[in-house]
Formats: C-alpha cells, structure tokens, sequence
C-alpha cells in the first residue's frame, strides 16, 4: 500500500515499513515477550495490505475557499494531535472508499446537512450494505430527515443521524453480513454503537483459527465476554450446548438477534458481567436473571474468553483454572501476558498466534489454546 498521507496521518505508525517489514517486527516482538512461556512457532495471520478497514470514523473539518465558501473536508490527527485534511484514505474498504468523495458532495449542497456536523462514521459489510452515522452538534428536524433520506437513495447506502439525546434511523440501525467460515455461511446483523471486527477478512481467520485448532466436543462451552455472537455462533457447532455472557445491553440484543438468523437453539445469553457470572455460577450471590438457568445442567469442559483490552479480573482468572481447555482471544498482549502468568500454573499452551487487524499500526491481537495439565 502506497498512501500519499504516510508520515503525516497518525492513523499509521508503521508507514515506513513495508507490510512483510511489519509482519516479522510484531512477531520478533510478541516472540520476545511470550518467550518465558513458550518458544514454539506463533501461528501468524495476515491481514490484507490495503482496503481491510470495514469500520472507519472521520471527523469533519470547515473552512473557507478562496471564493469564501464554506467547504468541507475529512481529517484525521496528524502526529502533533493538530487536525490534517483527508480526501482519500487506503485502509478503508473500498466500498467506504468510494461513497467518501460522493457523501462529501452531498453534504456540501445544503447547509442543514452540512452545518455542524462534527464526524461521520462509516460501517459496511463484506455484502456491501453499508450504514454511514452523521454526528452533529445540533438538533436534527424533519428537514434533515428529508434531505437524509435524498443521500440514502442516491448512494444506496443507510443513514443514521446522532446529536446530543437523538438517534435517528431513517431506515435501518445496523447492517446484514454474510461470513463464510470453513466453508459454511454464518449471517450477522451488526447495530450502530455495538462492537464489530473492524478487519472482516482477519476476523474470519481467527474464526477459523480456533475452529481448526479445538476438537469437537460432546459436552459444553462457556463464553465470556460474547459481544453480538461473533465466536459464540460459529463456535456452537463444536459443542453440545454454549452458555455466553456480555454486559452491554446492545450486544445481547444483537446475540439473540444473529441466533436467529442462523436458526440456532444450542446458545444461551446472559446479561451478566464476568464477574457477575462467577458469582453467580460458584453460588456466592443469587440473579434474577438466573432464574430460569439451572447452571449444574451444564457440562462445561471449555471456557472461551475475549476481554476488553484490561483483560480478566482476579475472579474471572481463577474461574478458568477449572476448565479443562481455555480459548483466550486478547486484544491487549501484554493483560495476556499478565494473565498468562496465572492460567500457565495449571494448564499449558498447546497453539498460538498472532492476528494482525490493524495492519500498518503496532497493534497485533493474540490467540492461545490452553489445556489443563494432568
């Protein structure tokens, strides 16, 4: 990938190495600091050197022409945090790719879409349904609901308007993906404002990934920290039953939701933190929203988790002690580290590797597969 921004747009730290350069620098580096726990090979999935982005967010950026018209542009922070200019940007897909210069005229032609608009986010799909968040600092009316849905027609694309107190979905607040994973169709609904992995093709790898390197199991699977059921849907055809939790109420509903539409009865979500959950499991407090779960119908003999980037509390940590096998996704390696000083007391790692979803930055997220030692 060739980016005319390289060196000045902060998005991309790693601008002056080549993908493959970046590839052996994040290994050698994640290999150095797992090496107290491990030195097998770290398997290593790739991402795709441009267009891999299926999320992006952009602020807007007013100024006057020569003329002293009001013109917009996208920006991005450049490596001062002061504001840079964008008219193109090369991680992005190539569907947002496209639609960025047409929304940005379309915006341009009336001062009610375009006065105080603050960011435009961008959400699309691998099936090119894509839903675009206006975020304004003012009230939005039912002109702006007009001239909206003028933009929803003209680009084919979903609309949503965000302002302080107000939400406004014109048609749709989320998007339809289709996954192909080990060459079977999983369908996704991913909402505005709930989490989505932001790299589609990286994200069906690490799907895979864990898939390919779990054996099929007739009992069950506890998952914590579920999200909308990216893993939990996949995962289900490995296991007899899967008991996930989340906290956020806007992941749950897209968990059930994404059940639906790939006709699956074998999960049950709960709202509940991991904590929670812990709690709950080992007795100590009782749920109202237990009440209709008996947990000792469970069987569990794996544990999945995928924590935010602080990774597992004390609880939750000693909570997965139990389990026979432990699936851990991170997107933080050194909480990983952190945790991995613990789980490696009782179980021992048995596969790792390194999924690169945010090419040309210094993030890399981590996978390992834990057994229990006998």
């Amino acid at each position: 990938m060739n980016c005319k921004y390289f060196g000045m747009c902060a998005s991309c730290t790693l601008f002056d190495k080549s993908y493959d350069e970046q590839l052996t620098f994040k290994l050698e580096r994640e290999k150095e600091r797992f090496s107290n726990f491990t030195t097998m090979d770290f398997d290593l999935i790739k991402s795709s050197d441009k267009n891999f982005r299926n999320r992006a967010e952009f602020r807007i950026w007013w100024e006057k022409d020569e003329n002293g018209d009001e013109i917009l542009s996208y920006a991005m922070n450049d490596f001062k945090k002061d504001i840079l200019k964008i008219d193109s940007c090369q991680i992005v897909s190539a569907h947002i790719q496209e639609i960025m210069p047409k929304l940005l005229d379309l915006l341009m032609e009336d001062l009610i879409l375009s006065y105080k608009l603050f960011s435009v986010e961008f959400l699309g799909s691998t099936t090119n349904d894509m839903l675009v968040t206006l975020i304004y600092h003012k009230k939005l009316d039912e002109q702006w609901n007009e001239l909206a849905k003028q933009i929803e027609e003209k680009l084919n694309i979903k609309v949503m308007g965000r302002s302080r107190k107000q939400k406004i979905a014109l048609s749709s607040d989320s998007i339809n993906e289709t996954l192909t994973i080990n060459n079977q169709e999983f369908k996704f609904a991913y909402q505005e404002g709930g989490f989505t992995q932001p790299n589609t093709n990286v994200n069906i790898q690490m799907i895979e990934w864990v898939l390919n390197n779990i054996e099929d199991s007739s009992k069950d699977l506890c998952e914590l920290y579920c999200g909308g059921g990216n893993f939990t849907i996949p995962l289900s055809t490995k296991f007899n039953k899967v008991l996930a939790t989340e906290i956020s109420k806007t992941s749950i509903k897209s968990a059930l939701n994404n059940c639906d539409l790939n006709n699956t009865n074998k999960i049950t979500f709960l709202r509940m933190s991991a904590e929670e959950f812990v709690q709950g499991l080992q007795e100590v407090r009782t749920f109202n929203r237990l009440k209709d779960i008996n947990l000792k119908d469970y069987n569990f003999d794996a544990i999945f988790m995928d924590p935010p980037r602080s990774g597992l509390d004390n609880t939750t940590r000693n909570l997965a002690k139990d389990f026979e096998n432990i699936i851990y996704i991170s997107c933080n390696p050194e909480t990983l580290h952190r945790d991995l000083e613990e789980l490696t007391k009782t179980h021992e790692i048995v596969r790792f590797a390194l999924f690169d979803q945010f090419a040309y930055t210094n993030h890399i997220e981590s996978g390992v597969i834990l057994k229990m030692i006998r």
